[in-house]
C-alpha cells in the first residue's frame, strides 16, 4: 500500500449556531487555522429555506421557492384555494382511472414534499397524493394542483420558532380511523412541540 501523504477535506457549507458569541469567535478563529473559509455571517438562505432572525426568535419560510414553482409550471395566476385539500376528497386508485403524466406528477410531489418542511399546513396533503406517485390519475394531479392554489394564497408562510422560557414537551396525534377507500387502512399524524416550537 502507498503512503498517505495528504488529506484535502473540502467542506461547502457550515453552519455554526449558539448564542455565547465568545465561544462561537473562538470555534471560528481555530476553523480558520485548520481550513481555507469565509464568514459569510447571519444566515439568510439554506437549502431554498429563507431565515429571518430577530429577538423574537427564527422564521424559517420558502417564499421564493414557492413562487418560482408557481411560475414554472405557469400557475403563478392561478386562482388560490382556501385548503390544501378538498374534505372527505377519498382520493384512490380506480380501475377506470384516467392516467396522467406520471414523471410531471412524481416531480411535483417530490417538489412539494420539499416544500412541507417549512409549510405542516401541508403536510396531510402532501401525503395524501404522495401514495398515488407509481400510477397518477387526473384526479390525483386535480389533488396537486388544488395543493399549488392554497400556497398562492399564502406564499410567505412559514414556522417562526420563538424564544420561550421553558422546554416543556407537548405531542398531539390525530387519525382518520380506516378511512382509505382502497384497503381500510387508517391515515395518522403528529405534532410534537419542545418549548412551544414546533420539531416533528
Amino acid at each position: 500500500m502507498g503512503k498517505l501523504t495528504a488529506l484535502i477535506i473540502y467542506v461547502d457549507d457550515m453552519i455554526v449556531t449558539g448564542d455565547d458569541k465568545e465561544e462561537i469567535s473562538r470555534l471560528k478563529d481555530y476553523l480558520a487555522t485548520e481550513f481555507e473559509m469565509k464568514d459569510l455571517g447571519g444566515l439568510k438562505y439554506f437549502l431554498s429555506i429563507e431565515v429571518a432572525q430577530s429577538k423574537q426568535g427564527i422564521f424559517l419560510s420558502q417564499r421564493k421557492y414557492v413562487l418560482d414553482l408557481l411560475a414554472e409550471i405557469e400557475m403563478l395566476d392561478c386562482k388560490p384555494a382556501d385548503t390544501p385539500i378538498v374534505q372527505n376528497h377519498h382520493l384512490a386508485m380506480h380501475p377506470d382511472q384516467v392516467p396522467t403524466n406520471r414523471d410531471c406528477y412524481q416531480r411535483l410531489v417530490g417538489r412539494l414534499i420539499h416544500l412541507s418542511h417549512t409549510r405542516p399546513d401541508i403536510a396531510y396533503a402532501v401525503s395524501v397524493v404522495d401514495q398515488f406517485m407509481y400510477s397518477p390519475s387526473e384526479a390525483h394531479m386535480g389533488a396537486v394542483e388544488r395543493i399549488l392554489q392554497y400556497l398562492k394564497s399564502s406564499p410567505g408562510r412559514g414556522i417562526m420558532f420563538s424564544k420561550n422560557d421553558h422546554c416543556q414537551i407537548e405531542g398531539y396525534t390525530d387519525a382518520d380511523w380506516a378511512s382509505n377507500v382502497t384497503d381500510r387502512r387508517s391515515t395518522s399524524g403528529h405534532f410534537t412541540f419542545v418549548g412551544g416550537n414546533l420539531v416533528t
